[in-house]
């Protein structure tokens, strides 16, 4: 039997009279990249926050590796970290400075050999002793990126982790962020607008429509079962 790394069950978000995630149910296997896809105002910034334990479900369940969020929100929250451009770090604090304080925020054992790894590997060291809101966004993008790797985390979520970046650092980027997964075994859960990228990264998919599930299943299958060219053409024809 294959493991879940996160199971939903009948999950739903109201903001006032406004529902924004409509009792939806679905799992994801252990280890793999999988995509969360729909329009503006679909749900998918809702789902990915609740996930993180920073937004309260209104109702249903939310398990990640076999344990309930709602009653084991901390000892799953050190094997989780997450990924936006939306979400800025501290603007008066150099990278570096940053990267000390979520390392040990996240109680992350020889954290300066660490970071000087994964500094490394992003190619981010020319940016460790700039202050982080002198940064252009495809720069934060990446320090970004390495804020999330610092735990090590079982399950990565990744909001437009290639936003801003340059269609070379683009695809470096979607190349560490698989191998980071392979080398690892772990889940990870990407948003994107790039339907390219969700296609060359993801081998599953869920796609949010007004707060429901309008699609889920392999990228593949999907393509293929319909005739489309692409994720990009299926998209178009169900405009």
């Amino acid at each position: 039997m294959v493991k879940s790394s996160i199971e939903i069950n009948k999950l739903s978000k109201n903001y006032g009279d406004s529902q924004v995630i409509k009792d939806i149910t679905f799992k994801l296997p252990q280890e793999g990249i999988y995509g969360i896809l729909g329009k503006n105002g679909a749900g998918k910034t809702t789902l990915l926050a609740m996930l993180m334990g920073l937004v309260t479900p209104t109702s249903g369940d939310i398990n990640i590796f076999g344990k309930s969020l709602k009653y084991k929100k901390y000892e799953i929250l050190k094997d989780i970290n997450f990924q936006s451009p939306y979400v800025e770090l501290p603007k008066k604090m150099t990278v570096l400075q940053n990267l000390y304080f979520y390392a040990r925020l996240y109680d992350v054992k020889n954290y300066e050999l660490v970071i000087n790894n994964i500094s490394s590997e992003l190619r981010i060291n020319e940016l460790l002793n700039k202050n982080y809101g002198s940064l252009s966004s495809g720069q934060k993008t990446r320090v970004n990126l390495c804020k999330s790797l610092l735990n090590n985390p079982k399950l990565l979520l990744l909001d437009e982790p290639t936003a801003s970046l340059d269609i070379s650092t683009s695809e470096f980027i979607r190349n560490y962020i698989i191998n980071f997964q392979k080398k690892n075994k772990s889940t990870i859960v990407i948003t994107s607008h790039d339907l390219v990228e969700i296609e060359l990264m993801c081998s599953y998919l869920i796609i949010l429509n007004k707060g429901n599930i309008f699609f889920e299943g392999d990228i593949k299958s999907l393509i293929k079962k319909n005739n489309y060219r692409s994720l990009k053409e299926f998209f178009l024809k169900n405009d």
